[in-house]
């Protein structure tokens, strides 16, 4: 299974998508599937032992910003497909990046490029303002318009991606090659606060 380049790129920043979608001036903006819908197409990046009680983060028709659809007490929170992007795309990360991912969200609201949002959060993070975890998971699906099943809840033709945050790794540390691949295990970002482990299905 080769790994799309679109999904190594929203892999650094599941939040962005919406925001570089308006920054590109985009006219064709669908509109939100209801909450319901958003909820349980973006929960199917869970194990499904994490659904019922993630929060859930989607759309509404006239914000292009992330809303809270559903309160969670589990420990991920999930993101809904953008109404922006004509792919399907949602995922889940450890409550332990909330910081990291909050923080992005903020940047982009603001209007800081995307290209620039890093900069800030490294920086941030060496000075102690955002607080990173050892270790933590995301979990990514990603499919063509129309993936999602609104009758039975389910999806087709999706590419799973797995990610394991370990801030700071680096090939040498780990083990792991930075070179892409999609038949193992590789490492991305090496040396820095999103400094991840990248895994595919195939594996």
């Amino acid at each position: 299974m080769r790994i799309p380049r679109c999904v190594i790129g929203l892999a650094l920043a599941p939040a962005a998508l919406a925001a570089q979608a308006t920054q590109a001036g985009s006219a064709a903006v669908a509109a939100p599937l209801p909450d319901a819908q958003q909820i349980a197409a973006a929960v199917l990046a869970l194990p499904s032992e994490y659904r019922d009680d993630a929060r859930v983060l989607g759309y509404h028709a006239g914000n292009s910003q992330l809303v809270s659809l559903r309160e969670g007490k589990g420990p991920f929170t999930c993101l809904a497909t953008s109404p922006t992007d004509p792919r399907f795309h949602v995922a889940c990360y450890h409550e332990s990046l909330e910081p990291f991912m909050a923080r992005g969200r903020a940047l982009r609201a603001q209007g800081v490029p995307d290209n620039k949002v890093d900069t800030v959060r490294f920086a941030e993070v060496k000075s102690g303002k955002i607080a990173m975890p050892k270790q933590a998971a995301l979990y990514q699906l990603f499919g063509p318009p129309g993936s999602f099943d609104p009758a039975t809840g389910t999806v087709k033709g999706v590419t799973p991606l797995f990610i394991i945050y370990m801030p700071g790794a680096t090939a040498a540390s780990t083990g792991l090659s930075p070179k892409p691949s999609d038949s193992a295990p590789w490492i991305m970002f090496p040396g820095t606060p999103k400094a991840h482990l990248m895994l595919t299905m195939k594996m």
